[in-house]
């Protein structure tokens, strides 16, 4: 917000204006003080300025205050609960995770797991990997009720190479629900700029807003 401050010119009677912008609040509220007591005492006494403009004005510095001091309050509180998700996801790692996700990274070996929700049924339910090549490798889901769709890629059997593949869900009513694909919580994140990352296998790095369960940590043996 910009607070303007109307000065009178004795000489010609003309308003001009003075901006104050970029500063911090207790900066605007001096250079404020100063500048309403200069125009205080260089008004023209016979035309002297309406005092309904004094108000206006200390109206417009109360507004500019309150909004810096509520910027600072959102980007402290913000900062804070990207720090307290981060110790919350860092107690996860190892965790086995679904992520909502268009893309699958499969090792060429490794099974991957996941699963989509419908909302109504398909007698004809397809999953479809699509290449960097741009070619299909479909897997048949058949005829699949409302409610989770749980499905599996196998890399070996479909004959897929390691790499990055998109993944979608086709069906008989035209429905494209959102994919969910599981993995291991690798590692957890918080970048420059406030968000927090993960990465998870088969995955790779990905915001925390497409986190979407945890599925708990794999039992280990002795």
């Amino acid at each position: 917000m910009t607070v303007s401050l109307l000065n009178n010119n004795s000489s010609t009677g003309a308003t001009t204006g003075t901006s104050i912008t970029g500063n911090t609040a207790s900066e605007t509220s001096d250079m404020f003080t100063k500048l309403l007591v200069a125009q205080i005492q260089n008004q023209d006494p016979l035309s002297p300025t309406d005092p309904a403009q004094f108000v206006q004005q200390l109206t417009q510095l109360s507004q500019t205050e309150s909004l810096q001091n509520m910027a600072s309050i959102t980007s402290a509180s913000a900062s804070a609960l990207s720090s307290l998700q981060v110790m919350a996801l860092g107690g996860q790692v190892g965790s086995d995770v679904m992520i909502t996700t268009g893309s699958v990274k499969l090792d060429g070996s490794t099974k991957v797991t996941g699963q989509a929700t419908l909302t109504s049924a398909s007698s004809n339910t397809t999953l479809v990997l699509t290449g960097a090549d741009g070619v299909r490798h479909e897997v048949a889901l058949g005829t699949q009720a409302p409610g989770i769709v749980d499905f599996s890629i196998n890399p070996t059997s479909l004959g897929l190479p390691a790499g990055s593949y998109s993944v979608a869900l086709e069906t008989s009513s035209k429905e494209t629900p959102a994919i969910n694909i599981q993995g291991r919580l690798n590692n957890v994140r918080l970048l420059s700029n406030g968000s927090v990352q993960l990465n998870v296998s088969n995955v790779g790095d990905t915001g925390s807003d497409t986190l979407s369960a945890f599925n708990g940590k794999a039992a280990t043996t002795i």
